[in-house]
């Protein structure tokens, strides 16, 4: 059984002293200087002891909202899990007609299941809604890392790695290296996976591969304005586009730092009652490294 580990309001070392570095003038910051809510879970591998796991790790994702206020505290974890829970099955009452023969839906519970579904009138068939695969590459070249900044909503103008949906008919590897083709022009050879993230509130995961450029060469695609390599202490925190890579990064830094390049699971809890931009608006569920 995964032992859970629940640590709330503590501070980090490795915070602090991000938030003392700001790049290119602007400042740079892990955690939000507005609420007062901190809380995060780690779940442990069953071979891991507290001893074996980096303090300063488990402090890094202590992850404050910087707009939403009224999120709820750490004291009513199990509603809002509850809540996320509910959310994560999708908006199925936007599904108003069968994807099949074009019949009107209804939304009820199936014989056997216990999640609304839409279902046809007509043929009966039922409309699944299933989670996104998201796949991209971390590429390091020279001790940087290649950004792009996207040119396409949502996040439009902020920074994010190479990274979008998984096609059909091809493996994960195959459709980051092509997602990084895409959007920055950039031949990519895969070396290992690096993160695999979950966000069940928005229904997707993100496979992040540890990559290297075949080619010193990039440019942007159609959905880049800009590609560019940043040193790590010069990464854009404050102007990233997605939690997840805002999460995907700062697990590479901690792992360079620590002289050790592991592969990294958890899960994103983002907040009920965010939008998009709001990207530190999350807990972290850490449930192993490798």
């Amino acid at each position: 059984m995964l032992k859970a580990i629940q640590i709330l309001g503590c501070s980090s070392e490795f915070i602090s002293q991000r938030l003392k570095k700001p790049h290119s003038g602007n400042g740079c910051s892990l955690i939000s200087s507005k609420g007062s809510d901190t809380s995060t879970s780690l779940f442990l591998h069953p071979f891991w002891t507290p001893k074996t796991l980096s303090s300063k790790l488990i402090r890094m994702f202590s992850t404050q909202s910087e707009s939403n206020s009224n999120a709820p505290s750490s004291s009513s974890s199990s509603s809002s899990s509850s809540s996320v829970a509910v959310h994560s099955a999708g908006n199925v009452h936007k599904i108003k007609f069968c994807q099949w023969c074009g019949g009107p839906a209804k939304h009820e519970i199936p014989d056997g299941e216990e999640k609304i579904r839409a279902i046809c009138t007509l043929c009966g068939k039922i409309a699944y809604q299933n989670p996104k695969m998201v796949v991209g590459c971390l590429i390091e070249h020279e001790k940087k890392i290649l950004l792009c900044k996207r040119n396409i909503e949502p996040s439009y103008g902020l920074w994010t790695l190479p990274a979008g949906y998984l096609e059909i008919g091809e493996s994960a590897a195959e459709g980051a290296v092509r997602e990084t083709w895409e959007e920055a022009g950039a031949e990519a050879e895969v070396v290992s996976p690096f993160a695999q993230l979950d966000i069940p509130l928005i229904g997707q995961t993100y496979i992040i591969f540890l990559a290297k450029l075949k080619k010193p060469h990039f440019s942007p695609g159609p959905e880049s304005s800009e590609c560019c390599l940043f040193e790590l202490d010069n990464i854009p925190f404050d102007s990233l586009a997605f939690s997840s890579i805002f999460v995907t990064l700062n697990l590479y830094i901690e792992d360079v730092k620590s002289g050790k390049i592991k592969f990294h699971y958890g899960t994103i809890n983002k907040r009920l009652g965010t939008g998009p931009s709001d990207i530190r608006a999350f807990t972290l569920d850490y449930h192993w490294q490798a």
